[in-house]
């Protein structure tokens, strides 16, 4: 169904092409209430809210402040899921690349709003890439592989979307943001099977 919505359904009539958009959203719910939660049902709750608030985003997405806010609350319903499933401390170097990321993309992209009189733009663009950010580094603390890498898609699929929009136009935009976006969330909706293996020190429990 993504790839019928991607490369075969027109832009006009809009409402049609929202609702073939939102069709491999349902399914990716549909996935994640099926999976067995083999870690937490209560990181399983959070995640389906978390995907369900995200296809409402899908949909009002074409009203792009409206879309931005929707985004923004799913964001904080992954950061919930991953807070509830963080492990360990994350190593602190692990933060870099995502700090250096933020500024620059911070720097590229607000910073051309603002250079052009749009402060209100500018500070929720900053605002949302601090949102998103977190929820990459909380998905990094819960050493869970399929949330990690949903959250990096994620990141990467509105990068795509934010530097087409603001800076300059990217060939086959479309397709390098949605294919990325519904791996985001096939991801991280599958990490609710995920299951966290604890490893005993007992000595009796050792093969001498």
């Amino acid at each position: 169904m993504g790839i019928i919505y991607i490369f075969f359904i027109p832009a006009d009539p809009t409402g049609f092409k929202i609702f073939m958009k939102l069709i491999p959203m349902a399914l990716i719910i549909l996935f994640a209430v099926i999976t067995r939660p083999l870690f937490s049902l209560t990181y399983k709750q959070i995640i389906l809210a978390g995907v369900f608030v995200c296809m409402i985003a899908d949909g009002v997405i074409y009203w792009f402040f409206a879309g931005l806010v929707t985004f923004f609350i799913g964001h904080i319903f992954y950061i919930l899921a991953f807070r509830h499933a963080r492990r360990k401390q994350a190593p602190i170097w692990a933060a870099v690349p995502l700090l250096l990321y933020g500024f620059g993309m911070a720097y590229w992209i607000a910073g051309s709003q603002f250079k052009i009189g749009q402060t209100i733009l500018g500070v929720a663009i900053i605002a949302y890439i601090g949102i998103i950010l977190t929820m990459g580094w909380m998905a990094i603390r819960t050493r869970l592989k399929l949330a990690i890498i949903g959250a990096m898609l994620f990141i990467f699929s509105d990068s795509v979307l934010a530097i087409d929009r603001f800076v300059y136009a990217i060939p086959y935009r479309d397709m390098f943001v949605m294919v990325t976006y519904y791996a985001a969330q096939i991801f991280i909706a599958a990490s609710v099977g995920s299951r966290v293996v604890k490893y005993s020190v007992n000595p009796n429990n050792l093969i001498r």
